[in-house]
Parts: structure tokens; C-alpha cells; sequence
């Protein structure tokens, strides 16, 4: 591929592009419509991409609310000027309340017993001015977090004693909205609506409702409320839809650019005689006589093991498959059908290269993972460089 970016030290980088990031969202904004809030999921650091720098863009561009794990994901955004509202998406541990107040956190709520915690923290603080808001999670039949629907009441009942917070919003979360062999979306759907009419009953005000994930903006409109939170679709991938045929139209509604590429260069050139094993384990004994190349790249660095002889990457435009057992820090090629290559040259882990292109989410289908198991396996010490080209 012609030209790459230079870091010090060893040659492997990712490049992540807000172009395309911002053009997602765009587009997300477009499928919902402008009278809903967007609210975009930068937890596990942006999917492994970079939370600050991509909140900041998304922020410029006018996202609404941002969502993390955890109050150290927030804070972090918070000390990066982050402004916007943050909701802070699994829950708080008790104790962690007066760190979510003095940096406007917006904890979730995940059992009733929380809003003790959270009532005292609140009315314990010093020239605090107005009610601290929170949000409210109801399972609706995933079994993770949130209250179940028939502690409605008592949630209700513990709010009415709880004069210094304010129910900001009330949500859920699907666990399977990409798969449309299955009715368990929209049994969830009217779980979480009789759930939020229970509370309308109770003289309780939901605030913003919403509970449409990546799958769910994708494809199910009746999910959109007033709220919606992409998480892998804004960077640029569609989640597995079921069955295959649908996907050419959610895709086509919803047109997406991958935002990463993951990049190596090949650091040795062997000529490898037949009959030779390379890599741990003999896993892989050549046949003929072949070239194998080695890539500055591993499976702490994103280039999962999983795809040791049966994955590819792309050198000089072409694909080239991986050989042997993929290691910590280095991989094997095959690039006997490329003769021209060079040490030196650039492999593309994920990304473009020429005509030819391999994005994560292709990868992750073809090993049986999600999109965002593969972002998340991107290698801490992995340069990132985020361009707006």
C-alpha cells in the first residue's frame, strides 16, 4: 500500500478515522431523526479506539449524552472538557456516589436498595443546588441489571422518600435486537413499555425513556423513543443481522464507514523449504517451498489468536493467509503468491489496501465473535492515530 504513517519503536499502529466516525453519526441522526437524543457509547475507551479524542469530536458535532462503564471512564471525559451529560451505564458500587456527584455523573440505578445510598450522598453535600438526576434500569429479560418490573412499586414508593434526587431517565437493554428469527426483542419491548406505564401510574415522570442499541437503530424503529445509544455502529460496524437477507437492507438504509485499520510491517523474509514447520506447535508444515513473512504483530496487540490458519491480512493489495500459531508479539504470513514483496512493506490487519478490504466486522463473523470482542482486543501498546481525513 502506498504510504504510512512512522512511530517510533515497533512498526505496528492502528489508524482511526473521525472522517468516518462523524459521517456514521450523521447518518444515525438521519435514520432516527433530529427530535431524538443521541447518546453515544464511548465505554472500554471508545471500544478501544480512543474515548477522548473521538468524544471531543463527537461533541463538536453535537452529540447529546455519552456513556461509560464506570465513574473513572467519566471522570476521565470530565477532565477532558467534556461537558455534556454522562451516564454512567452499569450501575455505581456503594461509596462511589459523592465521586459521580462532584464531577456530574449521571449513575444508573440497578436495584431500589441504590436509591438509599444515593439519597444520602445527595443530601449530604455542600451548597448542592437543585436534585442530583439519575437514571433507572429496568430488566425486561436479559437477567443482568436493572430492577425487574415488579419492582415498579417499590422503586416508586423509595423515590417519594428521596427528596434530593430526580428520575432523569428510564431504560433497558436488548439482548438480541439483530436477530429477527426471534420474538425475544419484542417481548422485551412490551415489558419495558408496561414497565414505563406502571411508573406513568404511580405519578412518576420517566424523563428521557430509551433502550435502542446499535441492532435495534439499525432496524427496529418502534424502539427509538426518545433516546437512542450506538455504540458499534458509530464506529462503523453493523451488528450480525438474522436472517443474512435482511442485512443488504439495513445496510443500505444505514450506510456505515469502518473507522479503524490496523497496520504492520514485515520485519523478516525466509525462503522456507517444504516440509517445515512454522510456528509454535508445528501447527503448520509448508508443502512446497515458500516465502514466509513475519509481521510486528500479535495477539496483544489485537491480532487475535483465533484466526492462527485461517485468517488473512493484505499485503501489496492482495490476500496473503496467516500461517502458524499467532504469538504475543508476532505473526507468520504466506506471501509465496506475492513475489514482489519486501521487508519493509506494510501488512493490513483491518482496513483497505488498494481494491481489497478486510473490516473487523468481517472477521468477526467469520471466527463465530462479535465486532466489538475485536476493537476491545486492540493492544494498549498499539499507537492510535485519530485523523479527521
Amino acid at each position: 500500500m502506498a504510504g504510512a504513517i512512522h512511530f517510533e519503536g515497533r512498526p505496528v499502529w492502528a489508524e482511526i478515522s473521525l472522517n468516518d466516525i462523524l459521517h456514521n453519526l450523521r447518518h444515525i441522526r438521519r435514520q432516527v431523526g433530529k427530535e431524538r437524543k443521541i447518546l453515544a457509547v464511548v465505554k472500554a475507551n471508545a471500544y478501544g479506539l480512543g474515548s477522548v479524542d473521538i468524544s471531543k469530536a463527537l461533541a463538536k458535532a453535537g452529540t447529546d449524552w455519552f456513556g461509560v462503564t464506570c465513574a473513572s471512564e467519566g471522570i476521565e471525559l470530565r477532565e477532558a472538557g467534556i461537558k455534556q451529560p454522562i451516564l454512567v451505564l452499569t450501575g455505581f458500587w456503594p461509596g462511589e456516589e459523592k465521586r459521580l456527584m462532584k464531577y456530574r455523573l449521571t449513575p444508573t440505578v440497578t436495584q431500589v436498595e441504590l436509591l438509599r445510598h444515593l439519597e444520602r450522598a445527595a443530601a449530604s453535600r455542600r451548597n448542592g443546588r437543585g436534585k442530583v438526576p439519575f437514571h433507572l434500569k429496568i430488566d425486561t429479560g436479559m437477567n443482568r441489571l436493572g430492577i425487574a418490573p415488579s419492582e415498579v412499586s417499590a422503586f416508586a414508593r423509595a423515590l417519594a422518600d428521596s427528596p434530593h434526587l430526580e428520575l432523569g431517565g428510564v431504560y433497558t437493554h436488548f439482548a438480541s435486537a439483530e436477530n429477527f428469527l426471534s420474538d425475544q426483542t419484542d417481548r422485551q419491548e412490551r415489558t419495558f413499555s408496561d414497565a414505563v406505564a406502571q411508573l406513568r401510574a404511580a405519578g412518576v415522570s420517566p424523563g428521557l425513556v430509551h433502550m435502542a442499541n446499535s441492532g435495534a437503530i439499525s432496524a427496529r424503529p418502534s424502539t427509538w423513543a426518545n433516546m437512542v445509544r450506538p455504540g458499534a455502529i458509530l464506529y462503523g460496524y453493523h451488528q450480525s443481522i438474522d436472517p443474512p437477507e435482511r442485512r443488504a437492507d439495513v445496510q443500505a438504509k444505514l450506510p456505515l464507514r469502518p473507522s479503524l485499520s490496523l497496520r504492520a510491517r514485515i520485519i523478516s523474509l525466509k525462503e522456507v523449504i517444504p516440509g517445515q514447520a512454522v510456528g509454535y506447535g508445528a501447527t503448520f508444515v509448508t508443502e512446497l517451498p515458500s516465502r514466509i513473512a513475519v509481521i510486528a504483530a500479535g495477539y496483544a496487540d489485537g491480532l487475535v489468536r483465533s484466526r492462527s490458519n485461517r485468517g488473512c491480512v493484505l499485503v501489496r493489495g492482495r490476500r496473503v493467509p496467516l500461517v502458524g500459531i499467532i504469538s504475543m508479539d508476532l505473526a507468520m504470513l504466506d506471501v509465496t503468491g506475492v513475489p514482489e514483496v519486501r521487508q519493509g512493506d506494510v501488512a493490513t490487519i483491518y482496513g483497505s489496501d488498494g481494491k481489497c478490504a478486510i473490516h473487523v466486522s468481517d472477521v468477526a463473523r467469520e471466527i463465530g465473535t462479535v465486532t466489538s470482542d475485536l476493537l476491545c482486543a486492540l493492544g494498549r501498546r498499539v499507537p492510535r492515530s485519530l485523523s479527521a481525513h
